[in-house]
């Protein structure tokens, strides 16, 4: 049996979802300490009760620094890791300039697990403790992703990426394959320990309609498992997507018409959306993810956070590495704010805190287990130092409340900022 832990520190924990509450603090509650034992949440509560109840727990005093569920990161691309920050390329040119020769190496399962564990070692780092990703056509790449991810016990959400056209002729699998590979590994991976596997058609220029409907008969057979892909990231992108499918009503309906469109469809970026695609995601409770540092990084556009969260979206945050500029989920924060101010709306730091967690395990229909600290929940953390550098620190100095001198930690914070990071309540960081 794990020893029983006490943390204590400033916990927070959401009672509610800040984007509903007639104040956005008004969502979270403050805490002394966190009881941890066998992995989960066991109580929280006042230090000195907390302490008088377990008088054997290994105690941890963080002081002033705040602690936080983990981050939880919805749309990334690990095979990405070693391009990030790749200069000068819009989506199209950058999947062929630089993610699709990079993909070409993970049929080496060597290399995969070089990468897979960079990877998670990059983003425990930055305190993300669960993330869903995109791996390549190669089975190879979600083995090594998911086996990397079981060694240190963490949650973890990932899918073989299917495409059968419009990519590298040493990429592209078929309708056949996509099934059967990805058939293989759901039943060798979905739902052992804290892993997921996720049904991932890279997106619709990618895919023939033969692979589609490959991939969403699969999805029938498994409605436990989630479906991810892209959505309308660039306008030369759903250009290019009317341009194959004739047919079609919308980008949207590339999907809808194969049988991948429901609750559990995880639709990454959606920035330029028509109102039928947008009262339809809502219509069946399908997911968003908002990836600010790529949409910008590569030109995308800005996502409407606001109004699509106050018409009742489904809506998660996303680093996207490697499109995405950073592998952390606060200067993910930080650009989320940036694009919404363009758009004409402040988002308040407990918004933003929940779109980083909760709101992205909620997309990810993991939400009762990771993204809050609660009782029953797994235990993962990130600790916050607010005076992680001099310019973050002389501002948290003239902070009037909790709120004031958290803001500053996400606008400039990097992980210098991170004090600690525990999965399943081991520490790892």
């Amino acid at each position: 049996m794990d020893q029983v832990t006490l943390l204590c520190g400033r916990v927070l924990s959401f009672v509610g979802n800040p984007f509903e509450a007639e104040a956005p603090e008004e969502a979270v509650r403050e805490y002394e300490a966190v009881v941890v034992e066998n992995g989960r949440i066991e109580a929280l509560g006042d230090r000195d009760n907390l302490r008088a109840t377990y008088p054997a727990a290994d105690l941890i005093d963080h002081g002033e620094r705040v602690i936080l569920p983990g981050f939880v990161d919805a749309h990334v691309h690990y095979p990405q890791t070693s391009i990030i920050a790749s200069w000068g390329k819009r989506l199209i040119d950058w999947l062929n300039s630089y993610t699709f020769p990079e993909e070409m190496r993970f049929g080496d399962r060597a290399y995969a697990d070089e990468v897979a564990n960079r990877y998670l070692d990059l983003t425990a780092a930055h305190g993300t403790t669960t993330v869903a990703s995109y791996c390549t056509i190669h089975p190879e790449s979600v083995d090594a992703l998911f086996t990397a991810a079981q060694t240190r016990g963490q949650r973890l959400l990932a899918g073989k990426t299917c495409m059968d056209r419009n990519a590298p002729e040493s990429l592209r699998d078929t309708a056949q394959t996509a099934y059967d590979q990805s058939a293989d590994l759901i039943a060798r991976w979905h739902g052992k320990d804290r892993l997921s596997y996720v049904i991932t058609p890279r997106f619709s220029p990618t895919s023939t309609p033969e692979q589609l409907e490959a991939l969403g008969a699969l999805w029938v057979q498994h409605p436990d498992c989630l479906m991810q892909t892209h959505l309308s990231e660039q306008t030369d992108e759903v250009a290019w997507v009317r341009r194959l499918f004739p047919e079609a009503r919308d980008y949207l309906d590339t999907y809808e018409k194969f049988g991948l469109l429901g609750k559990g469809a995880i639709f990454g970026h959606a920035i330029h959306l028509e109102p039928r695609e947008k009262d339809r995601l809502r219509e069946v409770d399908a997911s968003l993810v908002h990836c600010p540092t790529s949409n910008t990084f590569i030109g995308s556009g800005l996502f409407d956070m606001r109004s699509l969260m106050d018409a009742g979206h489904r809506i998660g945050l996303a680093t996207d590495t490697g499109g995405g500029s950073s592998f952390s989920m606060l200067r993910t924060m930080a650009a989320a704010y940036e694009v919404a101010q363009l758009r004409g709306s402040a988002l308040h730091a407990a918004e933003l805190l929940w779109l980083a967690t909760q709101g992205s395990a909620r997309a990810l229909h993991i939400d009762t287990e990771v993204g809050n600290i609660a009782v029953g929940m797994e235990a993962d953390f990130v600790v916050l130092d607010l005076t992680s550098t001099p310019a973050i620190a002389q501002r948290s100095s003239r902070a009037e409340d909790l709120w004031e001198a958290l803001f500053p930690t996400l606008m400039m914070g990097d992980d210098r900022a991170i004090a600690e990071v525990r999965i399943g309540g081991r520490k790892a960081l």
